[in-house]
């Protein structure tokens, strides 16, 4: 019996030995397992972790998923922590001193744009923060992590690792702008090396570049907490693998384990000043406890497209700015007295007194650049010739195509002069479409020069008679009829749309000037006349182009908007037929359509040359409006705004009546020797774009202007 006494005592002993350790073991790995927790996370992009993420000042996620920290506005500050604190201080000892911070990984992709190619500013960190907000902290060199208050406090409790774009704050005069620091408390780096990557090629091969690049940069952060060791990495994103030496390697970094708390907050900040620039991050990770946490890698095909790298323009605070427009102003004005000074002395020594006209219209080029851009006036660059002068093709570099059309009028001729001077009262202040544009103008000793575009496919005349004898090319039906409608738009805005009327007084294909696109310009204002609305013209010279001429310029030489529209129907019937208003006397292409049109057989009056490529509805209506343009009495003509509702077929066109025609050739007759002596058929070459005017005596152009 003692025996078994002595057993159970042992039995007992066993027994509460084991329950002792089956009570106790589990405890401990719980109070562990508590003890040693760990964060882990990865974005991709931020979208749809607006929860995750808290956004405070400029910092915000965008729709693109990219986590902008600032834009590229002035004096901004923008924080972005992650939602939950991170526990990453080991509290086994009562003593403050003996704590541990345990090991951390992160790793992100940033971009940094700069305000210009030039100029940015202030940069970024990565923080470890006792709040997930940085409250009161300043912009600029502090990069809303801190103020200057409480810089360098030791219960700030932060530690940043510092991406700065300028010299940073209380750092040295040799302290680069473009670098990265380590930063405990306080904004003056403890840890500071300029930006550079240790190319794997090499283990001692350095290669710089620039934070502010605009382009994706990757970033590797390492904390080991037995050892201490703090390891940091950045290079360019487009790198092809990690950097294996570290651009900074602390061991150890003792005093981390005085700032960090027992659960901090990571996240960013960023900043701008008076310089500034957009900080985006495109994605994050982090990892921290356990043996050695290690942040998981970021493939940039999984990220959000970077940013833009769009700099804006100018650098310069408002200040600066004001300066140099206040200095650049006064020495425009100074520069603008030297030269009008030197202008007024000029024209004393040569006697020259300027003109109104020559005041009053100021696109004045310079000789010289004419004469450079036309070679001298080579004949090489000469495409026409006319009754007053001879046009040259150009180049120069202020003109927008680069190509100008150089007329130069004929010396010593006082029509010339007038023509010259009635372009630029005219033409020089009008501006449509379907008109073509004088660019200026040149007085040099007796040369007279007017400056067009220069418009390549050249003139309406050259389009319908030289180039289809030349290579059998004629002008589609479409075409024509566009044409038409152009010149009627300009005619339009000449005669009621601009602040005056305007009667071009010399409406024929050769001063029609034809674009790339097919789009007709009217050109040669050189006979035009300018008047007051409500007032009459009083004009009786006679001037035009025999075949274009309205019969009532024989009566009383006195030229209206109703003579225009007359010369816009010979046009137009030419247009349609390809034929020529006149010949020799015995042909009159108004009179040969209305005997088609009396006889019911107006279609046949269609240019042959177009098969049956043309729209005969379209056809008809051109004709009988060519027709009611021609009409004998002027007050019979539809005005330019019913012509073009007619052609664009918002009116029928009104049916001629029997009093239309002309009278006999003996009126013909009695027209041509009225004008003979004052006009004569344009003599100017239809194969390329010219400005040429039908010759006048001069005597005439003095009394009738």
């Amino acid at each position: 019996m003692h025996q078994s006494l002595i057993m159970d005592d042992k039995t007992r002993s066993i027994i509460s030995l084991i329950l002792f350790l089956l009570l106790t073991i589990p405890a401990r790995a719980q109070r562990t397992t508590t003890e040693t927790p760990t964060t882990k996370f990865i974005f991709r992009g931020f979208n749809g972790s607006e929860s995750d993420i808290r956004t405070q000042g400029a910092a915000m996620i965008k729709p693109d998923g990219l986590l902008r920290l600032t834009d590229r506005n002035q004096n901004v500050v923008g924080t972005a922590f992650y939602n939950k604190p991170v526990r990453l201080l080991d509290t086994n000892n009562t003593s403050s001193t003996n704590n541990t911070v345990r090991s951390f990984s992160t790793s992100f992709v940033f971009v940094i744009i700069p305000s210009s190619s030039s100029n940015g500013g202030f940069g970024f960190t990565f923080a470890l923060s006792p709040t997930p907000y940085r409250p009161g902290a300043d912009p600029e060199q502090f990069l809303g992590l801190l103020n200057k208050d409480n810089d360098g406090n030791s219960t700030n409790h932060v530690f940043a690792v510092e991406f700065d774009t300028v010299q940073g704050f209380k750092d040295g005069a040799d302290s680069s702008g473009n670098h990265i620091g380590l930063n405990f408390n306080s904004l003056k780096s403890a840890y500071q090396e300029p930006v550079v990557y240790y190319d794997n090629d090499g283990p001692n091969r350095k290669e710089d570049f620039r934070l502010q690049s605009g382009e994706p940069i990757r970033a590797h952060l390492d904390y080991d907490g037995p050892t201490q060791t703090l390891n940091f990495t950045v290079y360019p994103a487009k790198s092809r693998s990690r950097p294996i030496r570290p651009l900074i390697s602390q061991l150890p970094v003792p005093n981390l384990s005085q700032i960090v708390q027992e659960e901090m907050y990571v996240g960013f900040t960023a900043a701008t000043g008076r310089e500034s620039s957009a900080h985006y991050v495109m994605g994050w990770s982090f990892s921290s406890g356990g043996d050695r946490p290690i942040a998981d890698t970021l493939e940039l095909s999984e990220l959000p497209p970077a940013p833009p790298n769009k700099a804006k323009k100018g650098g310069y605070n408002s200040q600066v700015i004001a300066l140099i427009v206040a200095l650049s102003g006064v020495t425009v004005i100074l520069l603008a007295l030297l030269f009008f000074f030197s202008m007024y002395k000029k024209r004393l020594q040569q006697g020259e007194i300027l003109e109104d006209w020559e005041i009053n219209h100021p696109h004045r080029l310079r000789y010289k650049d004419l004469f450079a851009a036309t070679d001298g006036f080579s004949e090489d660059r000469i495409i026409g010739t006319g009754g007053f002068g001879t046009v040259f093709r150009g180049n120069i570099a202020s003109s927008p195509s680069n190509q100008i059309a150089v007329k130069k009028i004929t010396p010593n001729s006082m029509q010339g002069v007038r023509e010259f001077i009635a372009e630029i009262e005219s033409l020089g202040r009008l501006r449509h479409k379907n008109l073509v544009n004088l660019q200026g103008w040149c007085k040099h000793k007796n040369d007279l020069l007017l400056i067009y575009d220069y418009i390549p496919n050249g003139s309406l005349d050259s389009l319908l008679y030289s180039v289809p004898r030349r290579s059998g090319a004629v002008l589609s039906w479409n075409v024509r009829f566009q044409i038409a409608k152009g010149i009627a738009s300009g005619l339009l805005y000449l005669h009621e749309e601009w602040e005056q009327i305007v009667i071009h007084r010399d409406v024929k294909p050769s001063n029609v000037l034809i674009e790339s696109d097919m789009n007709p310009r009217l050109g040669d204002f050189g006979l035009a006349r300018l008047y007051e609305r409500g007032s009459q013209s009083n004009t009786t010279v006679v001037v035009g182009t025999i075949g274009y001429m309205a019969p009532e310029l024989a009566r009383n030489g006195k030229s209206s908007s109703a003579s225009d529209v007359f010369a816009f129907g010979v046009l137009l019937l030419e247009i349609v037929s390809g034929r020529r208003p006149t010949d020799s006397g015995t042909f009159f292409l108004a009179d040969w359509v209305m005997e088609l049109h009396a006889s019911n057989e107006i279609i046949r009056a269609v240019d042959p040359r177009l098969g049956s490529g043309y729209d005969e509805r379209e056809a008809k209506l051109a004709l009988g409006m060519g027709l009611l343009c021609c009409h004998q009495r002027p007050a019979s003509r539809p005005s330019m705004r019913m012509v073009l509702r007619y052609m664009n077929g918002d009116e029928d066109v009104p049916q001629i009546d029997d009093n239309w025609g002309y009278s006999d050739s003996s009126s013909r007759s009695e027209i041509g020797s009225k004008f003979e002596g004052y006009v004569s058929s344009d003599r100017a070459s239809g194969s390329v774009a010219s400005f040429s005017v039908t010759r006048i005596s001069s005597s005439s152009v003095m009394s009738g202007r």
